[in-house]
């Protein structure tokens, strides 16, 4: 480590006000470049392109996460562009360097038999006098909507009594920039709702309601799911939005068009909607395997 990465180091810190974790992550990929180059390492301006690609086939060939590689390559482009606005050096060797595209990894969804055991949970539980029997009311009721409607968590947290038509079985939904969508919503879910509103008293404002009447929380919602992932026996983590994920991945199984699916999660780009299609593909794979008998 020279001069040059010194006097970077404090431009980050003093100009840029990057955050100590930033000039770590700095810090530490330039000192990884120069433990890689090891004794032909001369000094940072007398490096070439080629040696940063074949530092870049190199983390490729160790299998390192392409974020990773990003990050790193990251750091030795913003020290680069530095020495050549702020310390005379007259081309960046890592200007024209091609990362590679981050993987985009398939969306994890519960099997139909597990989302099954996950919406049976709550009521099967036992109330022990101190819990408001009709939390777990509420809870169904979350998870069927969930379910039923494939809406992100923020949406359903600010959903008002008012957005839901139980007479259509419709959702009007505000979900991101602002935009609205009507959703529909299956029957058991609809039952549900209205099961929880008739135990809680719930007639208007915030649909979805903590102990202490007000909205509903995403870590109370977490927290909810996590207990009931644990109770059913379905031993690795599930987000809310790895039930947007299941629900997707179960409409199209089942025969729905993509276009719709588009349009129930409230994508604006096709492209976005369509790596379901991946996990059904990998689904039907599997099941191929699984059951064909000479797969």
């Amino acid at each position: 480590m020279n001069d040059d990465v010194a006097y970077f180091l404090d431009f980050q810190e003093t100009e840029k006000d990057a955050s100590p974790l930033t000039i770590r992550n700095y810090s530490a990929a330039l000192k990884e470049y120069i433990e890689w180059r090891g004794g032909d390492f001369v000094c940072w301006r007398k490096e070439q392109g080629n040696h940063f690609r074949d530092y870049l086939f190199f983390l490729m060939k160790e299998n390192m996460k392409r974020s990773t590689i990003r990050l790193r390559f990251a750091a030795l482009r913003s020290f680069y562009k530095y020495l050549v606005l702020r310390r005379g050096l007259e081309k960046s060797p890592v200007a024209d360097i091609q990362m590679p595209k981050l993987e985009r990894n398939l969306p994890v969804v519960l099997s139909l038999k597990q989302m099954e055991a996950l919406l049976e949970t709550p009521l099967k539980m036992d109330t022990d006098g101190k819990s408001l029997s009709w939390l777990r009311h509420r809870d169904v009721a979350i998870l069927e909507l969930f379910y039923s409607s494939g809406l992100r968590i923020s949406e359903l947290l600010s959903l008002d009594v008012a957005d839901v038509d139980f007479v259509d079985d419709i959702v009007k939904v505000t979900g991101k920039g602002r935009k609205q969508r009507i959703v529909p919503i299956g029957g058991v879910a609809i039952r549900a709702i209205q099961k929880y509103r008739q135990e809680a008293v719930v007639t208007n404002g915030p649909l979805f309601r903590s102990v202490r009447g007000t909205r509903i929380t995403q870590q109370a919602v977490d927290q909810m799911l996590k207990k009931y992932l644990k109770i059913s026996g379905i031993h690795f983590g599930v987000s809310p939005h790895k039930l947007r994920h299941s629900f997707a991945t179960h409409m199209l199984d089942a025969g729905a068009d993509l276009r719709s699916v588009q349009e129930l999660l409230g994508h604006a780009s096709l492209s976005t909607t369509q790596i379901y299609t991946h996990v059904t593909r990998e689904r039907m794979k599997q099941a191929y395997d699984e059951a064909h008998p000479r797969a």
